[in-house]
């Protein structure tokens, strides 16, 4: 793989295990020559976010809690005292309680749609603004979303808000940030057989839909997210800010299933 983030240093927070979307881009990244600094957000998501973390030399694994300030400002710290710069943030991270990702939409309650808009979208916001005066020759900062925040799918429920309203950010940032040269850009997979994915209701039946009526007929695997992320994030991408990528196989631009399957 042509070295294209060599010299690069990001911070990366969302994995969760080795078949994370972040993780997905974690690798890319790493085989591209960055180096990585990887967050977990209690001891026992350590015991797998460390082995992975080792296998790409990351010299920074930290603690962060998004929701505590003082975890993010460690962090920071830590980042600053280390690189004393950041090239690239990602940001793949989100919440919703498993319990209201079935049934209707309606019955979200206040409590959690808080909270899944403080840590799915809020994060965002608050590490981006946090990033920027570490960002001095510019950068890259990106975020994971999904067709849910468009359209109605599912079981997504709360989570479809949480991402429109990421979607947003995106685009308002990349507004805000664009005169100092850092791009705000989001990809958006299809479903994907993660440990976040599992937990909507019907998520294999719907992975299987996706798979059977996308034009290219296939589902989209971490490799193609992650090297959909190595574009946004290099310099590959200089004219490229508040866009949302789809890495899904098409199937966003499909009205109604394939004739076979009607």
């Amino acid at each position: 793989m042509t070295m294209l983030m060599k010299n690069k240093c990001g911070l990366i927070l969302g994995v969760a295990n080795e078949r994370s979307i972040a993780w997905g881009i974690t690798k890319v990244l790493a085989e591209a020559g960055a180096e990585i600094a990887l967050t977990y957000q209690n001891e026992n998501l350590l015991k797998r976010v460390g082995p992975l973390a080792e296998t790409i030399n990351s010299k920074i694994c930290m603690p962060a809690d998004v929701q505590d300030s003082k975890s993010l400002d460690r962090l920071y710290k830590k980042i600053t005292q280390e690189w004393g710069r950041l090239d690239f943030l990602v940001h793949a991270l989100a919440y919703a309680d498993k319990q209201e990702l079935t049934g209707r939409f309606v019955n979200s309650t206040r409590d959690n749609f808080l909270k899944s808009m403080d840590v799915s979208c809020y994060s965002f916001v608050n590490l981006a603004r946090r990033s920027i005066p570490l960002m001095v020759d510019g950068g890259s900062i990106l975020t994971v979303t999904y067709m849910g925040g468009q359209r109605v799918t599912p079981n997504y429920n709360v989570m479809g808000p949480a991402k429109a309203a990421l979607e947003s950010s995106v685009r308002y940032l990349a507004n805000d940030l664009g005169p100092e040269g850092i791009r705000v850009n989001a990809i958006s997979p299809g479903p994907m057989k993660t440990l976040a994915g599992a937990a909507i209701g019907g998520a294999r039946q719907v992975f299987r839909s996706t798979e059977k009526n996308a034009p290219l007929r296939r589902n989209a695997g971490l490799d193609a997210v992650g090297n959909a992320a190595l574009f946004l994030l290099s310099e590959n991408s200089l004219a490229t800010t508040g866009e949302i990528l789809y890495v899904d196989g098409g199937y966003h631009v499909m009205g109604l299933p394939q004739l076979e399957n009607l």
